[in-house]
């Protein structure tokens, strides 16, 4: 007999955990299956464990430039295996986290890997037998991977992905990041604070290309100035490792050059994984490259079977991930008042150094959908806090509809802006206009005043620049 659920989430992380907790809170009987730890990538290989590197980084930066505070620091070092060691530590703290929130809610847990045979029905395989699900609604909650170079593969020895990059064994000397996106902006600024040189090569015209022009423009030269070598419109074409480094053959102005490298981080994007699990057979609909297609609710085109995270497309995001297994947990359960997901109101954030944080559109995309503008940038010179901190480099800038006075986005570079970004988001979610945030009193004196500067800016109603 197979055991029977309401509710069988494929996959552990950010977003299936979360879809299976909210699910039993509505009094769904739930079973999630997952073939390694559970959190996913995001708790055990990547949200949280990088953020605990770059904790590290930051602190052995400030160590260094102790001078700065009136403080003194001789001799300062750092030891590989135990900055490695506390950040998978962090990481398991938080594993058994979700074991404990999985027995909290009754969440029946199964190991092994998981294969959707028919609506309704899932085969797990555990190595020494085969275990069969049913229930009435599936979430394939199975995330992504990093993807390859077709013509250097991952060998964790000189050439890494993510994962061999948050678990060195000797620090590079000698580094080469492909791919100038969140993962690879994040990992140079680790290593580099660690004392390694650092190269990027973008293929596009600017770095963190997503983000708001004024942005990359800024970062590229504050990582100039923390003397990583930036090459844009640039490309690699070809690695050859050995037991002493890396050659790469990198295109430099429109000129293939051979550099040397100790160890390449490959940072190209990810692929969603969606082989293996029954998608052909059931007739679910993928788009190209693989990501599977949903509504608004993370419904896919076959009855009972939804999806939700990295497996559905960008943003690759564990938050968006984490919200849409709320959303589709409660639209199986019937909840009242369920809301779509509006993608254009998910903050995206950057840990490096200086950091980076946005929501909705960018003043060129703004102006692309039609709107005109009005727009605000308050540098964080102008802030007391901020210098207080030692940290006046950066700006905050927000962008408006010159009509109506909406929030089309918001978007920031500096110091901890990844925790001021939120109350960006709260005002779009709650379709707050410029008045609203005028007459907001901010709390003085704190780094969030920066983002009232920046809305009064853009009305000609700055006060401190």
């Amino acid at each position: 007999m197979a055991d029977q659920y309401d509710l069988i989430v494929l996959g552990s992380g950010p977003g299936g955990y979360v879809a299976a907790i909210r699910a039993a809170q509505l009094g769904l009987k739930v079973a999630i299956v997952e073939r390694e730890r559970l959190g996913g990538i995001c708790l055990n290989w990547g949200c949280i464990p990088t953020k605990a590197l770059l904790r590290t980084s930051e602190i052995y930066h400030y160590m260094q430039n102790a001078g700065s505070y009136g403080l003194s620091a001789d001799n300062v070092a750092f030891d590989l295996a135990k900055v490695v060691d506390r950040s998978r530590r962090v990481a398991g703290q938080l594993n058994a986290g979700v074991k404990g929130l999985m027995k909290k809610n009754k969440i029946t847990v199964v190991e092994g890997v998981g294969t959707i045979t028919a609506p309704g029905k899932l085969c797990v395989d555990r190595r020494d037998e085969t275990v069969e699900l049913v229930a009435k609604d599936i979430i394939i909650a199975t995330g992504a991977r990093a993807r390859d170079l077709p013509f250097a593969k991952a060998d964790g020895e000189r050439i890494w992905t993510y994962r061999h990059a948050m678990t060195p064994t000797v620090m590079p000397t000698k580094l080469l990041v492909i791919g100038s996106g969140a993962i690879g902006i994040e990992f140079a600024s680790f290593y580099s604070d660690m004392g390694v040189d650092v190269t990027i090569v973008e293929m596009l015209d600017r770095i963190l290309p997503v983000e708001d022009a004024d942005v990359s423009d800024f970062m590229l030269k504050a990582l100039t100035k923390q003397k990583m070598t930036i090459l844009t419109n640039s490309g690699v074409s070809k690695i050859e490792t050995s037991a002493d480094g890396v050659k790469a053959t990198v295109k430099v102005n429109g000129t293939d050059e051979v550099r040397d490298y100790s160890h390449v981080i490959v940072a190209i994007g990810i692929v969603p994984n969606t082989e293996n699990i029954g998608l052909e057979a059931l007739g679910v609909t993928t788009a190209k490259g693989g990501n599977i297609e949903t509504d608004p609710y993370g419904r896919t085109n076959v009855e009972g079977i939804w999806a939700i995270g990295d497996v559905t497309g960008a943003p690759w995001l564990a938050h968006k991930a984490s919200h849409e297994g709320v959303i589709a947990a409660e639209k199986m359960a019937g909840y009242a008042g369920v809301h779509p997901m509006d993608k254009a109101n998910i903050p995206g954030c950057t840990y490096s150094r200086p950091q980076v944080a946005s929501v909705g559109f960018t003043e060129a995309k703004a102006k692309e959908l039609g709107h005109e503008v009005r727009v605000g940038k308050f540098p964080f010179i102008g802030n007391g806090k901020a210098i207080a901190l030692g940290e006046a480099e950066g700006f905050v800038k927000t962008v408006f509809d010159a009509k109506t006075g909406e929030l089309l986005g918001a978007h920031m570079i500096g110091a901890e802006v990844t925790e001021l970004i939120q109350g960006y988001v709260v005002a779009r979610q709650l379709e707050t206009t410029e008045t609203e945030l005028m007459q907001t009193v901010f709390a003085h004196p704190t780094l969030s005043e920066m983002m009232h500067e920046s809305v009064l800016g853009a009305y000609g109603r700055a006060i401190h620049f």
